[in-house]
């Protein structure tokens, strides 16, 4: 028996193409497939996307008292927060239109469309397979390319939209997100698991001075639903994103986090 592993599936960039939204402004589930469309089919108009309500508040609750560090570079603002001591649960949550907008996403089901915004309207579409194995690497702790027995806290927010689609043919998509209320100390954490043949709309979340409420995303554990299985171990998915010319606002924490499947049936 040889006793070296294969590398396992981190993240695979599978090809895709660039567009802008001058040409093609509108999103468009099409019975699971992703398109961006000049104009939408006869009988189909855009969902109003969610607006962000503070007042909504989903997802495990996690005190913050403080912020640990604060960091620039040529990537974005890195905010390191303090949590207590111990491990930091995300609650398992079908991807609902109301658990999406407790987080200001927006559900796409298959028939349904949403107009995109986005100050630069140059984007592109990619399709990536995850592994499982894909959250256990960090970019903040200086651990370089080690694959980390720990998960930690690792979300952004940018000024540019997201389309993440589930489009895997044997398992849901999961997003991680978090609502974080900076003066109130507080963080929700959850992850939303994205039925097949859904979508979620991301709008652009720019950096606002005193912003009552931080929506927060990150899509390195798409693959949570393979766990536990044999025959897979990683799950293809499609994303909307702006490649070029981006500063993110990253929100992380080195404690392990824990994650787990939703107790209740897929909606």
């Amino acid at each position: 028996m040889d006793p070296i592993f294969d590398p396992p599936v981190l993240e695979m960039n599978l090809g895709g193409y660039f567009m802008s939204l001058n040409d093609t402004p509108y999103f468009y589930n099409d019975g699971g497939k992703p398109q961006y469309l000049k104009s939408l089919p006869n009988g189909v108009s855009p969902l109003t996307p969610a607006p962000r309500d503070p007042t909504l508040a989903m997802g495990h609750e996690h005190v913050v008292p403080g912020i640990l560090s604060t960091s620039n570079s040529q990537w974005g603002s890195e905010t390191q927060l303090d949590f207590a001591p111990g491990a930091v649960p995300f609650e398992p949550l079908w991807a609902t239109r109301d658990a999406a907008a407790a987080f200001g996403i927006t559900l796409v089901e298959p028939g349904q469309a949403v107009q995109l915004e986005c100050p630069n309207p140059n984007l592109a579409h990619f399709e990536y397979r995850y592994g499982v194995f894909a959250g256990h690497w960090s970019p903040y702790q200086n651990t370089g390319n080690t694959l980390l027995s720990v998960v930690c806290t690792d979300l952004e927010h940018h000024d540019f939209p997201h389309i993440f689609a589930s489009i895997d043919p044997n398992f849901p998509l999961v997003t991680s997100v978090g609502r974080y209320w900076p003066k109130k100390n507080i963080i929700r954490l959850a992850d939303l698991w994205v039925p097949q043949g859904c979508a979620l709309y991301i709008p652009p979340m720019p950096f606002e001075l005193g912003a009552e409420c931080i929506d927060l995303h990150n899509n390195r554990n798409s693959a949570l639903a393979c766990w536990g299985q044999i025959e897979h171990n990683s799950l293809t998915t499609q994303t909307l994103l702006q490649p070029n010319d981006t500063y993110f606002y990253w929100y992380w924490n080195a404690l392990a986090t824990t994650h787990t499947k939703p107790a209740f049936i897929q909606p």
